[in-house]
């Protein structure tokens, strides 16, 4: 089962359905997207502007600054794929959607682990040289928006954690998952290399914490 999907099934079984969901960084027209409209009615929050083009959400908004544009319990859940790793201010940013939850509410959020080797290179380099290199490792096209900027500040298992009960949250699941070595993509060699990698921290426990993503399920109190 590739990542995704698996991510999908998390979402599933924390939200269930018929639920009024937010997804904080929605971004553009996307998978995740599509499968969260499948749950309920989703609403849709990105500091891009192309937030406003995405085709699965109720509504858009363009984020300004820290405070989501909407009133406090508003959403039964609220849902991010790939996002926390570019949030500076981790700990205003979770009491956020602390606020906009009802009580008894759900974030469920995959990000990426500073500890897998995507995310130690990405910590260590400049953005430059991500937009130089990320979509060429991952075979993509010309076409492929470049990467945004990562800041890594939500992004080990240990600060999930804390951050989360500074905010108010409970943390309900929290796993690392590595699959498919989708910076491996570009050439023979790096595909075989990172497969090793995926089937060495897979293969025990004791490699859980290099694994390349983070799933998170956070419970507001009742």
């Amino acid at each position: 089962m590739d990542g995704t999907t698996e991510f999908h099934q998390l979402c599933e079984a924390a939200i269930g359905r018929e639920k009024l969901i937010l997804e904080v960084g929605a971004g553009p027209s996307n998978p995740t997207s599509r499968f969260l409209a499948t749950l309920g009615k989703v609403h849709g929050l990105d500091p891009d502007p192309l937030v406003l083009e995405n085709d699965a959400l109720a509504s858009a908004r363009v984020l300004e600054g820290d405070t989501f544009p909407y009133g406090d319990g508003v959403f039964d859940a609220c849902a991010s794929n790939f996002v926390a790793e570019h949030v500076q201010r981790p700990v205003i940013h979770l009491r956020e959607v602390w606020r906009v939850l009802r009580p008894g509410g759900v974030h469920v959020f995959r990000t990426a682990n500073r500890r897998h080797y995507v995310g130690l290179m990405a910590s260590l380099t400049p953005y430059w040289v991500h937009r130089r290199v990320a979509n060429r490792l991952r075979n993509l096209g010309p076409e492929a928006r470049p990467p945004y900027p990562t800041v890594y500040a939500l992004n080990t298992p240990g600060r999930v954690k804390r951050l989360a009960g500074q905010a108010g949250f409970q943390v309900e699941a929290l796993r690392l998952v590595e699959k498919d070595p989708s910076y491996g993509m570009s050439s023979r060699a790096l595909f075989l290399a990172f497969t090793a990698y995926e089937r060495l921290v897979n293969a025990t426990p004791l490699g859980a914490g290099f694994r390349a993503n983070i799933f998170a399920v956070l419970r507001k109190p009742a």
